[in-house]
């Protein structure tokens, strides 16, 4: 065996590399679990930094924010107690897509985190850069830092960020970097490469922080935060905040804007062909809209304050890749940014990520034994799907060294399974980021019932508190028992009730009905209909929620649940990592390649991979079938 050069300075169950969003879940994940953990950061000062949007959830990732919230997680706790403005979106829209989204203080989520993760039993956090990963006979043994140390370990999590090979790009200017301005991490993949692994290059982007003295808010639309602050930690449902909350504002991009832009493209590296990385669909740069979107004459763009102790402002919609002085000369033609002065310039950043279709779906490497990926490092774009993964590789990382059965979540349980799913089938040709849309069970995988769905689980796991768990419990008796009791109040046709039903804007009745049924009725609400029901008891917002949507989405629910369980026959279908698919008859054959090639771990999974039709899916049913048979006989 060959020697390493260094010293040993510590061993642990757990080793942690990156102290970002997702590894700090991880770590405290493991830690909580029992393992001796450690958390190698290359700064103690970026620990879960909010590089890009001071914001934590929106549109799907505030799904993440309370499904890693139900499984023990810590991004709603800490997001709950440094957060300067609450929104719910898209409550104009069913519930299945609502989704909470509030402006952090950047300084105070980095600071409250750091603290829960010092004060963390079992967990000890280091500064230190990470350039090697030890691996004897395909299993992780430990890391190796820049200075020499080692560290033994039975099991390694790598969530480096955007930092591995971090390059930043402004205009012609290219400058080997982290995130504002941070170092990155260029010896890991040289490493990593040695050992076999192969990198693509992943590219994001921020825009520029102003100073909010420079900006002319008279000519923008306010945009406050909602009366009614919903926390996103489930622990915290029902608790008063009473804080002043900062707004953000709303404006818009001019022609002169976009003029400016056309005239410099060619100055942009993401244009000019300097940057190779794939950029973020979802999240795109100004210099995109304006080539991508050439007939729209404006294009929003929201200022959102970076904490309560700067003068820095977030320009939500307006990240660049061009030089600084056309920057400044474009943002200049903003409306309410005439007099902008910059305080940091935008930049892209190019890093590189593995395909995550060598991980399994508990985020184990395939071939290396107890080796772990999360984060940006997988393909993935955004705090919460980084937090999401790092909780998923923490929990198996301690289910692995425990001897207990693997921690998955599939499509149908939570947004979180179908990230994994997604990424680790599909891969990811481009920064992937969760949506509603990519949810086939959306109506059953809601915000408001994450407790519901996966506080057992992670109780099971022995990472939810028992507060936690009795939390939910009596959440879900609750409503169990509201749901009873309306079921059973009758609501007569009589003069009386009638008059009622007109006054709160809907029909008579013309014959019994109940108040469980009334509610069903698109224009009543479950508060609406309390004057029929005048000895109904307070109950928290949370519980009067679940309770109008489980009535009145009652049938559609029932249809999911049977689609459900029709997709869990396929899922329960388990495949052989040694299965050769060149024996499976009739298959095509770029199902057999991609089969070979991504290994499934389940009929389901066999199904959603690219290139996979429905008759291969047939042709592997029958085959399964044949060689049961043959087994039995």
């Amino acid at each position: 065996m060959k020697q390493e050069k260094g010293f040993i300075a510590g061993e642990y169950d757990l080793i942690v590399v990156g102290a970002g969003h997702a590894g700090t879940e991880a770590g405290l994940a493991g830690a909580r679990l029992g393992l001796k953990t450690i958390v190698l950061t290359m700064s103690l000062d970026s620990i879960v930094a909010l590089s890009c949007n001071p914001n934590i959830g929106g549109t799907g990732k505030g799904h993440l924010v309370r499904e890693i919230d139900a499984l023990g997680g810590e991004m709603a706790l800490n997001i709950d107690k440094t957060f300067i403005q609450s929104r719910m979106l898209n409550t104009s829209k069913g519930p299945a897509v609502h989704s909470l989204r509030v402006q952090a203080d950047k300084k105070a989520y980095h600071i409250e985190m750091k603290k829960v993760l010092e004060d963390e039993p079992n967990l000890h956090l280091r500064q230190g850069e990470v350039i090697d990963i030890l691996v004897e006979d395909n299993m992780v043994t430990g890391v190796k830092t820049r200075t020499g140390a080692i560290y033994k370990g039975s099991s390694v999590i790598i969530s480096t960020g955007t930092y591995l090979n971090g390059k930043i790009h402004i205009g012609e200017v290219e400058i080997s970097s982290g995130p504002d301005g941070m170092a990155p991490s260029l010896m890991l993949s040289d490493a990593l490469e040695e050992k076999g692994f192969q990198f693509k290059r992943m590219k994001t982007g921020t825009p520029a922080r102003v100073h909010k003295k420079s900006v002319d808010f008279s000519k923008m639309e306010i945009q406050p935060g909602d009366e009614e602050i919903i926390p996103f930690s489930f622990l915290n449902m029902g608790k008063k905040y009473d804080i002043e909350q900062i707004p953000c504002y709303l404006t818009y991009t001019t022609e002169e804007a976009h003029n400016i832009i056309r005239e410099n493209l060619h100055r942009s590296p993401m244009y000019s062909g300097e940057i190779d990385g794939a950029g973020a669909r979802y999240c795109p740069s100004i210099e995109d809209k304006i080539v991508k979107f050439a007939d729209k004459e404006k294009h929003q763009i929201f200022l959102e304050p970076e904490g309560l102790t700067t003068n820095e402002l977030y320009v939500q919609g307006a990240s660049s890749t061009l030089p600084e002085e056309t920057q400044l000369e474009m943002y200049k033609h903003i409306i309410g940014l005439e007099e902008v002065q910059f305080m940091r310039p935008a930049y892209g950043i190019e890093y590189d990520a593995i395909d995550p279709r060598l991980l399994t779906r508990t985020l184990e490497h395939r071939e290396i034994k107890n080796l772990f990926f999360a984060g940006q490092i997988n393909g993935t774009s955004g705090y919460e799907e980084a937090a999401a993964q790092g909780l998923v590789a923490g929990i198996n990382a301690a289910q692995n060294i425990n001897g207990k059965e693997p921690f998955i979540l599939d499509r149908s349980e939570a947004y979180i399974g179908v990230l994994i799913d997604d990424i680790v089938t599909k891969g990811a040709d481009e920064p992937y980021r969760i949506m509603t849309s990519r949810a086939e069970y959306r109506l059953t995988l809601r915000q408001d019932n994450a407790d519901l769905r996966l506080t057992q689980r992670g109780y099971d796991l022995g990472l939810v508190t028992e507060e936690r768990y009795e939390i939910a419990k009596r959440k879900e008796e609750a409503v169990k028992r509201e749901l009873e009791r309306l079921a059973n109040i009758p609501i007569n046709p009589n003069k009386e009730n009638n008059e009622i039903l007109k006054s709160i804007g809907t029909t008579e009745l013309n014959t019994p009905s109940t108040l469980y049924k009334l509610i069903r009725r698109p224009e009543l609400t479950y508060d609406s209909t309390k004057i029929l029901d005048p000895e109904r008891e307070d109950l928290l917002r949370e519980i009067r929620l679940q309770v109008e949507t489980q009535i009145k989405y009652e049938g559609y629910i029932e249809k999911q649940m049977i689609q459900i369980e029709q997709f869990k026959k396929l899922e329960n279908r388990k495949l052989s990592e040694d299965l050769d698919y060149d024996k499976v008859t009739n298959l095509s054959i770029e199902a057999r390649q991609k089969l070979n090639e991504i290994k499934p771990e389940s009929v389901g999974q066999a199904s959603r991979v690219s290139g996979v039709s429905p008759s291969d899916i047939n042709m592997l049913l029958i085959y399964l079938e044949q060689e049961r048979r043959k087994e039995v006989n």
